[in-house]
């Protein structure tokens, strides 16, 4: 029996990975926040990567913005057969790289939205990596929900 190589993808900003397929997704956040979702029974996930914590309601409402990020990532898993009361989350991101005077309220504020849409679908978070000042490359593999954190040290 052999065991499928998960695929390779980059996920860019503003965007929404989710598929049934084992896949090793990675990204690079600043500022921006990753949510990672993970169907614990159907042994699946998605993740998004986002750069607002808000759409406010003014021109196209993006995945750019956390809060609509957040329910298309879960629209889309619910729709390849995932159940809201099996995921569980994971956080990432919301880094003031420039110290905590610059970029101020974006960075915690796309932490807030995270946890306030997350608690409102009653998802748990169970692990997070949020806040500071060094960015984060992550690798989130969507077949096992497991993900690689690894510091960003601007030279």
């Amino acid at each position: 029996m052999t065991t499928q190589q998960p695929e390779k993808y980059f996920l860019l900003s503003s965007a929404i990975y989710a598929e049934r397929k084992p896949t090793i997704v990675q990204t690079v956040l600043g500022s921006c926040v990753a949510v990672c979702l993970f169907d614990k029974v159907k042994d699946f996930g998605g993740i998004n990567h986002y750069m607002m914590p808000v759409w406010k309601g003014e021109g196209l409402a993006s995945p750019k913005y956390g809060n609509i990020a957040i329910e298309k990532l879960l629209k889309r898993m619910l729709n390849l057969g995932a159940k809201k009361e099996n995921l569980i989350a994971k956080i990432f991101g919301g880094a003031s790289q420039y110290g905590e005077n610059t970029n101020f309220s974006i960075a915690k504020n796309n932490i807030q939205v995270a946890k306030d849409v997350l608690q409102e679908h009653k998802i748990p978070i169970i692990a997070s990596n949020v806040g500071g000042e060094k960015g984060r490359r992550i690798l989130f593999n969507t077949n096992t929900g497991e993900v690689l954190l690894k510091y960003v040290v601007k030279h």
